[in-house]
Order: structure tokens, then sequence, then C-alpha cells
């Protein structure tokens, strides 16, 4: 069901104020993923899966010999999965945008800082 012009001026104004005032959100690093480590890691991953797959196999008939072998593969399959979504060294985060700082809250000041002043009142009557 699609939005009514009042709803989504509402939705771009708060999220105008999440950005403008929430430095948590406009300062989050970026993380920057290599497309080589992505491969190199899914190939790790698939041997390692094939690893667990023979040790298993030959944990029938040889016993610690095929547990060592599937806990190797257990092994390669962790190690590419943080291979893959490690940011390479290269990248560098994002920088910061500088925030806005508040100012006193006039008569025409926006909804959400308005709810804000709803909120804090209501807070305060508890």
């Amino acid at each position: 069901m699609p939005l009514s012009e009042q709803e989504q001026r509402l939705l771009d104004e708060m999220e105008r104020h999440l950005m403008s005032n929430d430095t948590d959100v406009v300062s989050a690093p970026s993380r920057a993923l290599s497309y080589r480590n992505i491969v190199l890691g899914s190939i790790l991953v698939l041997a390692g899966l094939g690893a667990l797959v023979v040790g298993v196999s030959i944990g029938f008939t040889t016993g610690v010999l095929g547990i060592a072998v599937g806990v190797l593969g257990f092994l390669l399959m962790v190690g590419g999965v943080v291979f893959a979504v490690t940011p390479t060294r290269g990248s560098a985060p994002a920088a910061p945008r500088a925030a806005k700082p508040r100012t006193g809250r006039a008569s025409g000041s926006s909804f959400m800082d308005r709810m804000n002043d709803r909120w804090d009142r209501r807070n305060d009557q508890r």
C-alpha cells in the first residue's frame, strides 16, 4: 500500500532529521570488501566442505584420520568465511560528516523536534 503525500513528507523529514542529528548513523564507517578476498574465501569454504565430506567418509573406515581431516575441513571453512568478510587493509573508512549543531527550538521547529519536546514533557510528568 503506497504512502499518502503527508506520510511521505513526514518520512522524508524524519530521515533528514536523523541524518542531521544522529552522529552514530552518520559517522558509521563503511567497510569496503575486496572482490579478490570474497573469491578466495569462497574457494577456501568449498575446499573445506570437500575435506569435511572426505573426513566423514574416511572416518567410517579409519577412525582417527577421518576425524582429523573433518576438523581440518571445518577449520578451512571457518577461515574462508572470515577471510571473505574481512575488509582489505588499504580500505579507509568513509570520513564522517560533521553534524549540524542543534539550536534552540523555535515555533517553526520541525516535526521531530516537536515530537522530542512532547516526549520529554511526557517523561517529566511521570
